[in-house]
């Protein structure tokens, strides 16, 4: 294996948004080309913009089926593409936006992409015609969040997570559509500093329509929908909220093909349950991200392990997983493979249950510090990280700046971390005696199938028991699919990737209610602070904010950040432009650049 020179995948606080145009692959699409990636997680949704459908593994063929106004590369910076249409700050009081469609940007199936589109994406993403009050109760599966089923009839619930004083829920009042149906101007009622990350891509207005209104000509159904939108009118607006939040959610080839159209160079063309899915270059595609490879094959392997061998055998081409000692081992022993090694944007913690727990220990702050005040940080840094990384390495100390950026060093003096810096068992026992409690329970959710979090498991458990604490295993390879169930679990063990650029983009895990916050997690200050951090425009008042939101975590134990988790990418020789990225959809952002030659 050859490794070329390592790379620091590490996201730098308040980098210039670049307005480039999106870069495109030189040579044209080479016919019978076919590639295998490989990735941990299935793909269930076509709509990664519903609470349940934002995962990575969605995200990612979202990136490659559709086209929009923006994407953020691997420096990380936004990068616009001008091939799509622009976007332009047109006044600053009161913020201002207009997006604008280029003339000839087309769905797959040839109905143009315009304000329909676009429309339909605002009153998602705002909420602003959601019924106020209103949450979907029995209709969320209590393990998955998905919603399933339809709304009441006159209610409209759009599960986007959108609050109304933070990103597209500050524009709360309709936009205004021009005059040629290509463009739509929204007015926000207060500042908002990361305007330019909150407009995600969107799905086809008028196969929504057809769904949710019975419609078949596409013009009538993007009318229709456009007018439910504009007049608030409850009853069809309602049923095109159950279409938006659940239509597009599927594990196998769907009977109806229009819940896969792309305005992206790619199409999903096929998908086994649970297993891979198909992409194929898109015929009707005339922007700029032109492919190169016709198929690409996205194959989950959740084993780590297993992905290498896969690699070495030449079932799949291309990997990216968190490295451990047995990964760079395997790979050290495979021949005409290249390996990218450096950390990537996700770090390993420990989420403990501040309400609707397993047991209910965790509903006293006692026990949360206690709890967290016995785990072995530096065990699993010195025996999970420094084999792989090389360097010795260091415990992550910030729920919110990311260690090397600006105020993370600043913010780690200051919130609170050192209590935590070494295992303090007499420190724990002393707090649960405050509390009255005794050999309490903790189960634990993490993913089973995962080697490292085994590892990190069974580290917590033997740590804990010297307090006093039961932890019991909650383990299972579904996990995802288990976080934020009420009483299932009391403290669960996952990675977070870094999730955008934007300052406000925590907001989501920590305030009450966040569409992330899966822990149950409230305090008023919290939410005051990360209100705050939406609205403020001020780099330096940004970072203070975002420091006396740590201290905030830190104090009331929300949890511990554990460790950035070291990241290797290889790939075949004959697969020549992977440049992994931090941020979703991180392996796959530039797949289109990519080019295999089978003769190497």
């Amino acid at each position: 294996m050859r490794i070329r020179s390592t790379v620091a995948w590490v996201v730098a606080a308040g980098l210039l948004l670049t307005g480039c145009t999106a870069s495109t692959a030189e040579s044209g699409l080479d016919k019978g080309t076919t590639l295998t990636v490989a990735v941990d997680e299935a793909f269930d949704s076509s709509n990664p913009a519903t609470t349940y459908g934002n995962s990575t593994a969605n995200l990612g063929v979202g990136s490659l089926t559709n086209d929009w106004f923006f994407s953020v590369d691997d420096t990380p910076a936004v990068v616009r593409d001008e091939s799509f249409g622009h976007y332009e700050r047109v006044s600053t009081d009161p913020l201002t936006v207009k997006y604008t469609v280029n003339s000839g940007v087309k769905w797959s199936d040839g109905t143009a992409v315009d304000a329909a589109d676009l429309l339909l994406n605002w009153v998602a993403n705002s909420r602003a015609r959601d019924t106020p009050g209103y949450v979907p109760g029995a209709l969320a599966d209590a393990q998955t969040h998905e919603i399933k089923g339809d709304l009441p009839a006159d209610t409209v619930y759009f599960d986007s997570g959108a609050q109304p004083d933070s990103g597209l829920g500050l524009v709360h009042d309709l936009p205004t559509v021009s005059d040629d149906n290509r463009s739509i101007t929204m007015v926000y009622s207060a500042p908002y500093a990361d305007w330019e990350l909150v407009f995600p891509a969107a799905l086809p207005a008028h196969v929504v329509g057809q769904k949710a209104l019975g419609l078949t000509d596409s013009a009538e159904s993007k009318k229709a929908v456009s007018s439910a939108i504009t007049s608030g009118d409850t009853g069809p607006l309602s049923r095109v909220a159950s279409v938006w939040n659940s239509g597009f959610n599927f594990t196998e080839m769907p009977a109806d093909t229009e819940l896969m159209l792309s305005t992206g160079p790619y199409t999903i063309s096929g998908i086994e349950a649970g297993e891979s899915v198909t992409l194929t270059a898109n015929p009707e595609y005339t922007g700029a991200r032109k492919p190169s490879i016709e198929t690409v094959v996205l194959r989950r392997i959740g084993d780590p392990l297993a992905a290498v061998q896969a690699l070495g055998t030449g079932e799949v081409d291309v990997l990216s997983t968190p490295a451990t000692a047995a990964v760079a081992d395997s790979l050290e022993a495979l021949e005409n493979v290249t390996s990218l090694s450096g950390s990537g944007g996700t770090y390993e913690h420990i989420d403990v249950q501040a309400a609707q727990s397993k047991s209910g220990v965790f509903d006293d702050l006692r026990v949360r510090q206690a709890f967290l005040r016995v785990v072995p940080r530096q065990q699993m840094v010195d025996e999970l990280v420094t084999p792989v990384a090389g360097d010795p390495a260091v415990p992550r100390d910030s729920q919110v700046l990311v260690p090397g950026t600006p105020g993370y060093a600043e913010s780690v003096k200051q919130n609170g971390s050192r209590a935590y810096a070494d295992v303090d068992v007499p420190g724990a026992r002393a707090l649960l005696a405050a509390a009255g409690v005794s050999a309490p329970e903790v189960c634990v959710l993490y993913e089973s199938s995962n080697p490292r979090r085994v590892q990190e498991f069974t580290l917590i458990a033997a740590s804990a028991a010297q307090a006093g604490f039961v932890v019991t295993d909650c383990g299972d390879p579904d996990w995802r699919e288990l976080l934020g169930a009420a009483n299932h679990y009391d403290a669960a063990l996952f990675g977070w990737s870094t999730p955008s650029l934007a300052v406000s983009a925590t907001s989501d895990t920590f305030r009450t209610g966040g569409s992330n916050n899966f822990s149950y997690f409230s305090n008023p200050e919290v939410d005051a602070v990360t209100a705050a951090l939406g609205v403020e425009l001020d780099p330096a008042t940004q970072i203070d904010l975002q420091q006396r939101l740590d201290t905030l975590l830190w104090d009331n134990a929300y949890g511990l950040p554990l460790f950035d988790l070291p990241i290797v990418t290889a790939h075949s020789d004959r697969v020549t432009g992977v440049a992994p990225s931090i941020l979703a959809p991180q392996l796959l952002w530039n797949l289109p650049d990519w080019t295999v030659d089978d003769s190497r």
